[in-house]
């Protein structure tokens, strides 16, 4: 049986593996819609080698562009949310939520509701609207699979046991760049520093999330609902092999862990094969004697304190996991404009959480109210940066 696929951020890095797996298994999948940013050439692409039905580009101006690009193809196109929004809602067995940011909540959210099957990397849903976010997965029919490492890892590792039998859930972290720098090094890193990330090839804008380990905070949150687990039962080490991306710790003390080469092909697949195991052409297998070692350490809360705010607004609930997403988002891209610098990012992202706390004191009723919440905090951090 064919199965139709649509890839919400199809030209980031997690939608370029997509699309490579795609390639690799044609007789299994057709593609009925591809939808990315603003690069409507590297759109077009995909949308071509993938022989995609649709193609829709969030840049309500780049739609000639993208007409051009796609011209004797035969490829629909548009242009804008809506469009967006259409790649999300047209007829699909599979959805790949790949958007990166709060930009892929709407269109995510739009896939859930049609009762869709959705391969989510697109963990900033699930921190912005969680709470909103599974309750229309649930009153809907949509199934989730998680795509991020970690999380396709837990459920693999999970397998068939009981979450009630789960003392704790870990997830790892490289580390990032800077796992062994001292505090005067990091405080002086620029963007391009904090950038090179020493395994995975991601986007600047996650990349410096590791960096800061924002990123393994937004993952416990995403943890906790994906798996409807207390923040007291999760956890994160800093394991800089990348090999082992998340442990499970079962009642009696033993221990299932999800190992494999650090490619994001393998937790894409797992999702794309639906209980399938598909075959990966050009994948490095898991050499572990040829690795030799392999080490975990706890994160330092003192150099990275973006993980200790994450945990705090996982403990704190409400919307504070909105409001520090937004704040985060406002803060990396002024790091990336050499605005700030490394630790105004974690101190402006905590302004705003304390800023906030009585203003928003419960979660956001749905995703329209989370999305509401997520402006109007980036409208304060913008203008705590100007002030």
């Amino acid at each position: 049986m064919t199965l139709t696929v649509s890839v919400l951020g199809a030209t980031g890095s997690i939608g370029r593996s997509t699309a490579d797996l795609l390639d690799q298994h044609r007789d299994r999948f057709r593609v009925g819609a591809v939808a990315g940013g603003r690069d409507a050439a590297a759109l077009a692409r995909v949308a071509r080698a993938l022989k995609a039905e649709f193609a829709a580009i969030a840049d309500p101006d780049g739609l000639p562009a993208l007409r051009d690009a796609l011209s004797g193809s035969g490829i629909a196109c548009g242009a804008g949310p809506s469009a967006v929004i259409e790649a999300a809602t047209r007829d699909a067995d599979i959805v790949v939520a790949a958007v990166s940011g709060a930009a892929g909540l709407a269109p995510t959210c739009a896939a859930i509701r049609q009762g869709r099957t959705v391969a989510l990397a697109n963990k900033e849903s699930l921190v912005c609207a969680g709470d909103a976010f599974m309750r229309d997965a649930r009153k809907f029919g949509a199934r989730l699979l998680p795509m991020d490492s970690e999380h396709n890892a837990l459920e693999q590792s999970i397998g068939t046991g009981r979450i009630d039998d789960v003392t704790r859930m870990t997830i790892t972290a490289s580390g990032g760049p800077f796992r062994t720098a001292s505090r005067e090094r990091i405080a002086a890193a620029s963007a391009a520093d904090a950038a090179a990330h020493p395994t995975w090839s991601m986007g600047m804008k996650i990349n410096i999330d590791s960096a800061t380990l924002m990123n393994k905070g937004l993952e416990l949150i995403e943890a906790h609902h994906l798996f409807g687990i207390e923040a007291e039962r999760l956890d994160a080490v800093v394991h800089p092999q990348s090999i082992v991306h998340a442990l499970v710790t079962w009642r009696d003390g033993a221990v299932t862990a999800g190992l494999y080469v650090p490619d994001m092909r393998v937790p894409i697949s797992h999702c794309l094969g639906l209980g399938d195991r598909l075959s990966i052409a050009r994948g490095k297998p898991l050499d572990l004697a040829g690795i030799g070692s392999l080490t975990f350490e706890r994160p330092d809360e003192e150099r990275f304190p973006c993980l200790r705010i994450a945990k705090a607004a996982l403990a704190a609930g409400a919307a504070q996991p909105t409001v520090m997403n937004a704040a985060n988002e406002i803060a990396v891209a002024a790091f990336i404009a050499e605005k700030i610098r490394f630790y105004d990012i974690a101190a402006l992202v905590e302004r705003a959480c304390e800023h906030f706390a009585a203003r928003f004191p419960t979660a956001p009723a749905d995703v329209e109210e989370a999305l509401a919440i997520d402006a109007e905090v980036r409208r304060w951090s913008q203008d705590a940066l100007a002030a």
